[in-house]
């Protein structure tokens, strides 16, 4: 029997899953969506909607995984009593491999972004040309070294890997994003970024498209329904009071994507006042790889040799909130592998690396067909529904009894917390519904 880890501390468990959480879909993937919907009013709308949606699903994660003390699968299985839960489980070993697939994609495209800002101040300009081409040669070999930085940390276990390097990841990352905030707040343009991020137009507050947009952004941006927090909740002490690290998580979450946005919008029209092009022919601010591979390096181009270091703090900061998220990934499959087939964690973490490092190349290979296809069918049609059956079990067939029982070894009084006299009805039919408008809206 392969003895589980559990993180050392609370902070350690905190920053940990805060990190799995914060990814590009808060530093890249917020602010597109804000530019993309109504700027301040959709802010709005996913503060709101990342504590009445995002928060329960996590609690749900977190609850089942601290429950079973098990990876998804067998979680799954044991929550269901049955075959059922098991198949859940696999589908979200699955869906996370393909994520991480494409994850490590763009993770790689941020390391050579970083080290092209290195390559032109060190007067290396052929090199720094190649490490921005979008060439084959270019992508295999930087996700290759992408997926190893993941392995590396990983093959750790949870203690001396994940949570070594989680302590000193996020608070890199804070004290990163912090400091490109503060200078960019003093170029000019920045002022019209930040009236655009922080005033709302509350006509468009009830737009239904805003609407669902946020919904899907608190959602996704919490990397909840492939298993990745229930893992994490899995080797959380069953002393800790849940609710409380569940809320502290989201906070950190919801903090990043914020203070991204408050970054990049504002760098936006700092462009803008230099010139480069922000908007598309139809009126609407460029968003998402235009916005990161192309509007901000045109901006940092037009810096000079400040420029360089502010895409050195930028892309660095990109690559360490890609591979914040990406280890949470390869642990969910990694824990399956340990615990069901006796094989060793720093076998197991090679092997698996390795097969989706493999589809990661198909995926490179055939570009213009895959990669599109392989998000949209794991982030926006697999994901949400993944997020549906978690809300089933937690809902519908775990006994209620079980899960009171499971909060109050964390907490003597929970039968009489706010969360319990909320949570279980809220996850019972209100998350369902929530999910299942999101995802026939996104068809």
């Amino acid at each position: 029997m392969t003895t589980r880890g559990e993180f050392s501390s609370r902070i350690g468990f905190i920053l940990a899953a805060s990190g799995s959480a914060v990814g590009l879909g808060n530093i890249w993937g917020f602010p597109a969506q804000v530019a993309s919907n109504g700027g301040a009013a959709f802010v709005l709308m996913y503060l709101i909607l990342a504590f009445l949606l995002a928060y329960p699903v996590l609690m749900a994660e977190f609850l089942i995984g601290r429950a079973t003390e098990s990876n998804v699968v067998d979680a799954l299985g044991k929550v269901s009593k049955g075959l059922s839960g098991r198949l859940v489980g696999m589908w979200g070993i699955v869906t996370v491999s393909l994520i991480l697939a494409f994850y490590g994609i763009v993770g790689g495209w941020m390391l050579a972004y970083t080290l092209e800002a290195v390559a032109s101040l060190a007067g290396l300009e052929e090199t720094a040309q190649w490490l921005v081409s979008q060439s084959v040669s270019r992508n295999i070999i930087f996700c290759g070294l992408f997926m190893l930085l993941t392995v590396g940390i990983v093959s750790g276990g949870v203690v001396k890997g994940i949570e070594r390097w989680s302590v000193r990841l996020m608070p890199t990352l804070f004290a990163i994003m912090i400091l490109l905030f503060g200078y960019v707040m003093t170029q000019d343009g920045a002022i019209d970024g930040l009236k655009v991020y922080l005033l709302p137009d509350f006509s468009q507050v009830l737009n239904p498209d805003l609407l669902i947009s946020a919904m899907g952004q608190a959602f996704f941006s919490m990397s909840l329904g492939v298993g990745t927090m229930l893992i994490y909740g899995s080797y959380v002490s069953h002393k800790e009071n849940l609710p409380k690290l569940g809320a502290a998580v989201s906070l950190i979450d919801i903090g990043v994507a914020v203070l991204a946005g408050l970054l990049i919008i504002p760098a936006m029209y700092v462009a803008l006042h230099n010139s480069v092009q922000i908007f598309a022919e139809d009126g609407r601010l460029l968003a998402e790889d235009t916005l990161i591979f192309a509007v901000l390096p045109s901006l940092f181009d037009t810096m000079g040799l400040v420029g360089l270091f502010v895409a050195l703090a930028f892309f660095l900061l990109m690559s360490i909130a890609s591979l914040t998220s990406s280890i949470s990934m390869l642990e969910v499959p990694v824990s399956y592998v340990v615990e069901n087939k006796n094989v060793s964690r720093h076998k197991a973490v090679w092997l698996i690396a390795a097969i989706i490092f493999a589809v990661s190349v198909i995926i490179i290979l055939n570009f213009s067909t895959l990669f599109g296809f392989v998000i949209a069918l794991t982030t926006r049609y697999s994901q949400p529904l993944l997020g549906l059956m978690l809300c089933i079990f937690a809902g519908w067939v775990w006994k209620r009894n079980e899960i009171l029982q499971e909060l109050k070894k964390g907490d003597s009084n929970a039968e009489n917390s706010l969360f319990w006299r909320i949570w279980p009805w809220y996850v019972r039919f209100v998350c369902p519904v929530v999910i299942l408008l999101m995802f026939y809206r996104s068809l």
